[in-house]
């Protein structure tokens, strides 16, 4: 039996076929590091028909010197509501790369109410080469009212994650590529330290990654528990800022296991000072 994704992706043919349902929004939530790409410019230059662009660091808590800190439920309501956006719609979220910041994405809709989020197969790269048709004018949608409200349990933050260094009440999986998990590599900000939370486990979301999009169920299984992961106990998932590690909690949510995201992540804990941190192999 087909192994069935409908809970969290559709694919580029479904989308061509409802790019004129007015009840279905697309969202491109591309995002890159700052200095690397420019995405608005890429949106500006080609997106998919009707998609309206959501800005990861500006639907954020700005007052927060961390990149990207969610926003309040009333500040997250607000942004979107001026895309168009309610909670009753259906959002397809793409990205530029096919899955890389779109699960972040993914992740904040659900988390503050939205009812039914998915992901484009393979975003915006299999739509382009599929010939699909792309569009330089920006969205122009009605405004609409979000009504949102915030997941209990859905994110965790610096004081968890210094209570689990004693309780161990779950497992702290980090996104990051390897080399930047043992500190054999520096990190992209250069304020934060390399190094790792002691104690976590290391799954680099580009292994739970294929060809811009998830791996299947059994591969999935199988990175998970090479990592050491138990999916009877609690999990949850960090990176650099909180973007790769909703990679992670897509992956582990298709197999059945809610996670929460550590929102500050390494940007956080390696950018202090009264923070352990440990080095070398696991």
């Amino acid at each position: 039996m087909a192994e069935d994704r409908s809970r969290w992706f559709v694919a580029t043919d479904w989308l061509a076929d409802h790019l004129d349902d007015p009840e279905v929004v697309v969202v491109d939530g591309s995002w890159h590091l700052p200095g690397t790409r420019d995405v608005r410019a890429e949106y500006a230059a080609a997106h998919i028909p009707g998609a309206v662009f959501f800005d990861i660091d500006a639907v954020a808590d700005t007052a927060d010197p961390l990149p990207h800190m969610l926003p309040s439920p009333e500040q997250f309501a607000a942004a979107v509501g001026a895309l168009g956006i309610d909670e009753t719609r259906k959002i397809v979220v793409y990205d530029c790369v096919g899955l890389a910041s779109a699960p972040r994405v993914w992740w904040t809709f659900r988390i503050m109410g939205a009812r039914d989020v998915v992901i484009l197969e393979g975003g915006l790269p299999k739509w382009q080469a599929e010939g699909r048709p792309v569009d330089d004018r920006p969205a122009s949608p009605a405004p609409r009212t979000f009504q949102a409200a915030l997941q209990p349990g859905a994110v965790s933050d610096l004081a968890a994650v210094r209570a689990n260094l004693e309780s161990h009440g779950f497992q702290l999986v980090d996104a990051r590529p390897r080399a930047r998990f043992l500190g054999e590599a520096p990190e992209p900000r250069s304020w934060v330290k390399p190094g790792r939370v002691p104690g976590s486990l290391s799954l680099p979301s580009g292994e739970v990654v294929e060809a811009g999009t998830l791996k299947d169920a059994d591969a999935l299984r199988a990175a998970i528990a090479a990592a050491g992961i138990d999916l009877s106990r609690p999990v949850v998932t960090s990176c650099g800022s909180g973007v790769n590690a909703a990679i992670l909690t897509l992956a582990l949510d298709t197999l059945g296991m809610p996670s929460a995201i550590y929102d500050g992540s390494w940007t956080e804990w390696g950018g202090r000072d009264d923070t352990p941190i440990a080095t070398g192999p696991a």
